[in-house]
């Protein structure tokens, strides 16, 4: 590890409490020197650092997104074997992509503070602030075919609620096919794009979540939400990032060996829409009716007004 990331985990571990330089340099290992580097490369990163001349230093919060905070919690894990983070991209989804022409980039993550034709399913844009939300990407190099896209897009949705609960304490619920609510506003979504790249089958789950700011209910056609209001505070994006990877990780693996039981219960313990009356188009079809069931295979299914049981894919639907 390098002294950067040694000078960063010490200061993002000791929270809100100041540290001495001469403190910092013994517990990085290193000189003054190097520590002075050290800091200059932080703030180079978009790390601001508060100076107190009787204290010493400490970690302004919520800290910027850094990958060698998430890589640290995701070690050994297929998802997260390498983090990249960038200050302002086009789409993560699309850096993801190109990502997968470049030799072995299974689990590579991909973060921005800025996105400018960030999108959303059905080429909706993702309307985000800068450096107060998580914007990110997941690659997965799928050369046995075994990711499926209807179980991927349940189980984003289901892993951001998830992670959302393990880092912030947030009880999130779910609506299909993408959206993570709370308090029945739009906190997070999901969206899943599968194209072949240099004759491999790329995966990339593209995940955004309105942390510390969301979008202002003029730009947006639904109620949202963000972290921050619900908790009175801002929040870590990097806690919020690697919450969510660790249980993505978890569900993906359950999916590579076809193992969905515990998928559909876990989504469904989070879904309001189960006996629900909904209006759902998907190409040209449009279909009413009660909600029956979510199925990581099979889509939603419902049950239409002349009392068939019609399933509907993930990909391409809307519920109106």
């Amino acid at each position: 590890m390098n002294t950067a990331d040694r000078v960063l985990e010490i200061l993002y571990d000791r929270g809100e409490t100041f540290v001495s330089l001469a403190e910092l340099a013994s517990a990085a290992g290193a000189g003054r020197r190097r520590v002075d580097a050290a800091l200059q490369e932080l703030g180079r990163r978009g790390h601001e650092l508060e100076y107190a001349p009787a204290q010493g230093l400490r970690l302004v919060r919520p800290a910027g997104i850094d990958g060698r905070l998430i890589e640290r919690r995701l070690e050994g894990r297929r998802i997260g074997r390498s983090v990249l983070c960038f200050p302002a991209v086009g789409s993560t989804n699309d850096v993801a992509f190109d990502s997968a022409r470049q030799g072995d980039t299974d689990g590579l993550v991909v973060l921005a503070d800025s996105q400018n034709a960030g999108r959303g399913r059905q080429g909706r844009r993702w309307l985000s602030p800068p450096r107060t939300n998580l914007l990110m990407s997941a690659l997965l190099l799928d050369e046995s075919q075994s990711l499926r896209h209807e179980p991927l897009t349940i189980a984003a949705g289901l892993a951001v609620a998830q992670g959302l609960d393990d880092a912030c304490g947030i009880a999130c619920r779910l609506k299909w096919p993408n959206d993570v609510l709370l308090g029945g506003a739009k906190l997070a979504g999901v969206l899943v794009e599968i194209r072949q790249s240099d004759g491999r089958r790329a995966v990339v789950v593209g995940v955004g979540v309105n942390v510390n700011a969301a979008p202002p209910a003029g730009e947006v056609d639904r109620p949202a939400t963000c972290v921050a209001d619900c908790l009175g505070h801002p929040a870590e994006r990097n806690e919020v990032a690697a919450a969510v990877l660790v249980r993505l990780d978890d569900w993906i693996a359950a999916i590579a060996r076809d193992d969905l039981s515990g998928l559909h219960d876990e989504w469904i313990a989070r879904c309001d829409m189960l006996n629900e009356r909904l209006a759902v188009r998907w190409g040209e079809r449009r279909c009413e009716g009660r909600v029956l069931d979510v199925s990581p295979l099979e889509g939603l299914v419902l049950c239409d007004d002349q009392g068939r049981t019609v399933h509907i894919p993930a990909a391409g639907a809307t519920v109106l």
